[in-house]
């Protein structure tokens, strides 16, 4: 069987570029591979176009503005799902400019495709009241509530990811003044964050307890489930649910639904609160662009402006002025 010129250069994109060039993260790339799993079905199912016979002539914005509707009407895929596919599909259609310069005004018509505009809501976070509860409810007379409060604290402290902290080795934890977590991010880009001393001695114990100590170890999972396994983005999901659920009962302010990327924004939220400048939050956090750090503070200000109009009573009177009946003051406008 021939292999076609979009079969060629599509494996070339997901197995070569994204990781070998682009560095990007697993994650990412699974995203992407995900996203040309829809499109391939669709292509077979919807167009009746062999994937084996699939090539890049037919590869045309009509195509992909048909793929996006179908994810929309069909799928009923959001639209920050289907921008989020369509950033895929742009993202090819950069590199088969280079690859592919023939047909360079092809992929330009595929990248004048446009994102949808959407309302970004506003990201879920704990008060500071709220996430004092959530860390009150491991117990820590056991290994294993002692081995959840170091996870949920270091979730907390460091406002990692929750792939960054299921990634995080021995050798990342530095309890050595200054105390700081070494992550790799998105891009397998990495940063240094300093940690709390409350989360210094937590660590300081887990660390003890679990025979860490050691080169040889440095390269073990920091975090292991009940299976003697490394901790995954899906397990720790179910860790800080459960931790949530039972914080819930005690106050119920808490949201009902509270994903660990939700301590994330609450520490991003606290430290704005307490101060602290967005260009240090966005170097903390590992945001490549300040633009997205100032999501917190809109969300800051929306807060600050509501806890206002409950506390302050209406001055302004509901009528406005009939302030052109003022022979004074019309006169004085007319002589600027």
């Amino acid at each position: 069987m021939t292999i076609t010129d979009f079969a060629r250069q599509l494996h070339a994109f997901l197995t070569n570029y994204l990781p070998m060039q682009r560095n990007l993260s697993t994650n990412t790339i699974k995203s992407y591979r995900d996203t040309f799993t829809l499109f391939l079905r669709y292509c077979r199912d919807d167009r009746n176009v062999s994937i084996e016979r699939l090539a890049l002539t037919q590869f045309d914005e009509r195509l992909l503005f048909d793929f996006l509707t179908h994810l929309e009407e069909k799928r009923h895929c959001t639209v920050a799902t289907r921008n989020q596919r369509l950033a895929a599909m742009h993202a090819f259609a950069r590199y088969l400019q280079v690859e592919e310069p023939a047909r360079i005004e092809q992929w330009q018509r595929l990248l004048a495709v446009p994102f949808k505009r959407h309302e970004r809501h506003i990201p879920t976070y704990l008060t500071p009241d709220e996430m004092r509860s959530v860390l009150a409810q491991p117990d820590t007379s056991t290994r294993r509530g002692r081995r959840d409060l170091v996870l949920l604290s270091l979730l907390y402290d460091t406002g990692a990811r929750v792939q960054e902290i299921a990634d995080l080795q021995v050798r990342d934890i530095r309890l050595e003044q200054p105390a700081q977590v070494r992550i790799t991010g998105k891009g397998r880009k990495t940063r240094v964050v300093p940690i709390m001393a409350n989360s210094v001695a937590l660590l300081n114990d887990y660390i003890a307890g679990h025979e860490f100590n050691g080169t040889i170890r440095g390269e073990l999972p920091f975090f292991l489930n009940t299976r003697r396994q490394p901790y995954t983005r899906s397990g720790i999901t179910v860790l800080v649910g459960k931790y949530v659920a039972m914080a819930r009962k005690q106050l119920s302010t808490i949201p009902e639904k509270v994903t660990p990327h939700a301590f994330r924004h609450s520490k991003a939220m606290h430290m704005l609160q307490a101060g602290i400048p967005l260009i240090i939050i966005r170097d903390f956090l590992g945001h490549v662009d300040i633009r997205t750090s100032e999501i917190y503070a809109r969300v800051d200000l929306e807060m600050k402006r509501r806890a206002l109009e409950k506390l302050n009573p209406a001055v302004t009177p509901h009528g406005l002025p009939a302030w052109e009946d003022d022979a004074a003051l019309m006169d004085w406008l007319r002589s600027l």
